[in-house]
């Protein structure tokens, strides 16, 4: 199917105008619930023209900051400022400057896609001329040509999402919000709906909020990973995938030539290359009767390819082979979110909710349930001793009736 470029889309209506380049700040942004803290302090800021990746484990905090950031939800405490505007005091400008796909969008099962689009596009405020312009480019880049007269019950997920994206565009907004956008999707769908992310994002700032770690890979430049409502890495992402971890070369020197005079021995290769900065090892590969093989083990705050590289002009080694290897992000992730436990605490505290499913409302209610139990406990625990003592008056009664018998 063809598709138009993101560029066309986002050009509609010009280009988009901003001071600074900064399109998403937050600072010190905490959510919470009774004595339990969803957010603690988040901070980070998007710049124009980024695609993030946002990750976390589930109850991490992410679905509660996009939330925040798209003015569904209010912070107890810190900011949030969307394309310059605040979340709190100016709520209806940044909503005009957002598109939010949220993780099970909620549509209008007996409308038809055009009808769902164009019922959007009302709530949005857009004449009837732009939004043919604009629908003529939704269609293009999210593939819906051959369904708009369907209605959308009658949908597969797949395409469900793709409408969902398509509300999302509607108002060609430059920040866009998606949050688990292939979730339950075949294989085929989600590559899919990453190839229109990618070609959307582009032009535009987006937050991609997913569990599968790959994609991220795939279309994000950058990746923010939290973990206990707190922020625990954020960066590109082959810094991230760096981060606290180690990194590995592979390199191969010619054993049989060299440039200036002999090929070195195995034990020269060797020892030259443990004198260079930033190296920990090296431990021999196997290899063919060509090549001397060493992987080498570095320091992930620097890139060593460069002095590898000079090393071997200045030895005059003739280098066949070198490789940069980074662990995966999947690694990382595990290793800077292991013993989350918050559904641990999820459990110990009372006011608590799940931040996939309340609000402060909610919580309220829930908070009331609690105390209203932790009322009653005084009368439950008061039944046991009631029961024992009414099994000693009938051990008691026995008794004198044994008594009574022997007496006779």
């Amino acid at each position: 199917m063809a598709r138009m470029g993101a560029s066309a889309f986002a050009g509609l209506d010009g280009e988009y105008s901003l001071s600074s380049d900064v399109m998403i700040e937050a600072t010190g942004l905490t959510k919470r619930y009774g004595a339990y803290r969803a957010l603690d302090r988040v901070s980070f800021e998007i710049r124009k023209g980024e695609v993030v990746g946002f990750l976390g484990p589930n109850g991490a905090g992410k679905s509660t900051t996009m939330r925040i950031l798209t003015c569904y939800l209010s912070a107890s405490g810190g900011s949030a400022k969307v394309h310059g505007f605040d979340v709190f005091d100016e709520p209806l400008a940044v909503r005009e400057k957002i598109g939010y796909l949220p993780q099970r969008a909620q549509m209008y099962g007996e409308m038809s896609v055009w009808e769902y689009l164009s019922f959007v596009a009302d709530v949005r405020r857009i004449d009837a001329s732009s939004f043919k312009k604009r629908m003529r480019n939704i269609v293009e880049v999210c593939g819906l040509g051959t369904v708009l007269g369907k209605d959308i019950r009658q949908l597969s997920h797949g395409y469900r999402q793709r409408v969902g994206l398509g509300q999302a565009l509607i108002h060609n907004p430059p920040i866009l919000i998606l949050d688990e956008p292939t979730s339950d999707l075949d294989p085929n769908e989600k590559a899919e709906v990453l190839a229109y992310i990618k070609e959307i994002g582009k032009d535009r700032t987006v937050i991609l909020s997913t569990h599968n770690l790959a994609e991220v890979e795939e279309a994000c430049a950058r990746a923010i990973i939290i973990s206990k409502g707190r922020v625990v890495a954020d960066g590109a992402i082959d810094e991230v995938r760096a981060r606290g971890g180690r990194v590995r070369y592979n390199v191969m020197i010619d054993e049989k030539n060299g440039l200036r005079g002999p090929a070195p021995s195995s034990d020269e290769v060797k020892a030259a290359f443990e004198k260079l900065d930033g190296v920990l090892s090296s431990k021999e590969l196997p290899t063919d009767d060509r090549a001397h093989g060493l992987t080498l083990l570095g320091v992930h705050s620097a890139d060593l390819r460069a002095d590898i590289f000079k090393l071997c002009v200045d030895k005059g080694w003739v280098l066949l082979e070198m490789g940069r290897d980074i662990q995966k992000l999947e690694d990382v992730f595990k290793s800077l979110t292991k013993g989350d436990e918050n559904a641990d605490r999820l459990r110990a505290t009372p006011a608590a909710v799940d931040e996939d499913e309340s609000d402060d409302e909610a919580d309220d209610e829930e908070s009331d349930e609690s105390d209203d139990e932790a009322a009653e406990v005084p009368e439950k625990s008061d039944k046991p001793d009631d029961a024992k003592g009414a099994k000693d008056d009938d051990a008691d009664a026995d008794k004198k009736a044994s008594s009574a018998k022997e007496g006779n």
